[in-house]
């Protein structure tokens, strides 16, 4: 089982922003940018803290693939 942030992805698209920009408003690091862009597990407080900032829900920005 893996995991997909593309639904995270397809979001900033909507909202007209960069990565980037998400990860200077959410305050997480390159690192785990990065490891969210292979679609490699990330921390449960950094899932926590990008829900907070970009105002969503796990199952909005995350899912669970075969």
């Amino acid at each position: 089982m893996g995991v997909s942030y593309n639904r995270l992805w397809k979001q900033l698209i909507d909202k007209n922003m960069k990565r980037i920009e998400m990860q200077h408003i959410t305050g997480i690091s390159a690192n785990i940018l990065a490891r969210m862009g292979k679609n490699q597990y990330v921390s449960m407080e950094t899932v926590e803290k990008i829900c907070k900032k970009m105002d969503c829900t796990i199952d909005e920005m995350m899912e669970f693939t075969d």
